[in-house]
């Protein structure tokens, strides 16, 4: 079996988030997006997909950076093909970054589940057929009745308790949000969750990134008093010094780094100098599901849990393959949003949840995206 072609379909849907100007996603009330879909296509016609912005799959990235390393060549052999990768990025300047290299990676788990009629999950070597969900809320707008106010994120997170979530991340508010960021208001909201939903229900935080140390430690020891189980991406992550001084002062859990560049060799380093107490990784910013398997392993061998950053097919894929994950983040979430109701071009949720808060894993084969490829056919761009 060899590579023949790589091609992108670029088609339009609905979406009904949006990218603030710190590129956080906040609601948006639905507008027609581009969004690509990648195909890796073999001789023997098994076929593996994977989705991505348009822009981080461009006729020039795949021209120059991914068809001559995977035309011609055996998909199953994805550890090569991957090192091969990452160095054509180095001469990149930028252009092929992680997210580029992500979507590559995917398409090849995917290709090589559909070829061996399995979930990827099951491919990688499944530890569980499902696991427990935390709501992950969006961060704060002031979109009256949706996240403008501490009372607003009490309200909803009583709702998504009353769902099903065992657990509830909260993300505060960013700029352009007057004030924001502000080490009270995070303080407010913290606490208004917490006094709503009661103890027994799980609570994080994933803070601003641009605190300083300070606000940094002042926000964990009131989470340390809310019994919340971690303060995440508090402080820019390229300062690792600052993250070893938070671990050391803090009793609540540290997480992280979860976008800092170098996928599993800067967050080996994090292990090295003990710099969160619970690692981080994920495929958007960690360049695919082979790296992340790599930070999962390492984190294993020193006793460490590794939590995965963001939803999707391919994230789902790692929880469900890990002992040490405790959690599949489901979102973002949002008053105003049906995060139930699949985008258009998939016929179902990846990430159905049932009432007791866990999500299953398909048994599609693949990473058990069920794609509409009539939708996605029939809303080409161009």
């Amino acid at each position: 079996m060899k590579i023949v072609d790589v091609r992108t379909d670029v088609f339009h849907y609905t979406s009904y988030s949006s990218k603030g100007a710190t590129g956080h996603a906040h609601f948006g009330s639905g507008k027609r997006v581009a969004h690509a879909m990648l195909r890796i296509l073999t001789d023997d016609g098994t076929e593996g997909f994977s989705f991505q912005h348009p822009e981080q799959l461009s006729a020039a990235i795949l021209d120059n950076y991914v068809r001559p390393v995977l035309i011609g060549q055996d998909p199953l052999a994805r550890e090569r093909l991957f090192t091969e990768m990452t160095h054509r990025q180095r001469r990149a300047g930028g252009r092929f970054n992680d997210r580029s290299l992500n979507a590559i990676d995917q398409a090849l788990w995917d290709l090589a589940g559909r070829k061996a009629g399995m979930p990827v999950y099951k491919l990688i070597g499944a530890y569980r057929d499902k696991i427990l969900a935390y709501g992950s809320i969006m961060s704060g707008d002031d979109v009256p009745g949706g996240l403008s106010s501490p009372d607003d994120y009490a309200a909803y997170s009583v709702k998504l308790v009353e769902a099903g979530y065992k657990a509830i991340k909260l993300h505060g508010w960013f700029p352009p949000i007057a004030g924001a960021p502000d080490a009270q208001m995070e303080i407010d909201l913290c606490t208004a969750v917490r006094e709503a939903v009661g103890p027994k229900i799980k609570l994080m935080l994933d803070g601003y990134h641009w605190f300083s140390r300070t606000d940094a430690l002042k926000i964990g020891r009131t989470l340390e008093k809310l019994a919340f189980e971690w303060i995440e991406e508090p402080m820019d992550e390229t300062s690792m010094s600052s993250y070893i001084w938070l671990a050391d002062k803090l009793d609540i859990p540290v997480l992280g780094p979860e976008t800092i560049s170098g996928k599993n060799r800067s967050r080996a380093e994090w292990v090295k100098h003990e710099a969160s107490d619970i690692l981080r990784t994920g495929v958007l910013n960690a360049g695919g599901i082979t790296p992340s398997l790599k930070v999962m392993h390492t984190a294993h061998s020193f006793g460490l849990n590794c939590e995965i950053h963001g939803n999707g097919a391919a994230n789902l894929a790692l929880c469900l393959s890990s002992s040490n994950c405790d959690w599949y983040e489901r979102g973002l979430l949002h008053p105003f949003l049906d995060y139930e109701k699949p985008p258009e071009y998939l016929r179902g949720l990846v990430d159905p949840m049932d009432a007791d808060g866990y999500v299953h894993g398909s048994p599609l084969p693949g990473l058990g995206e069920d794609i509409d490829f009539d939708y996605i056919e029939a809303n080409l761009v161009g």
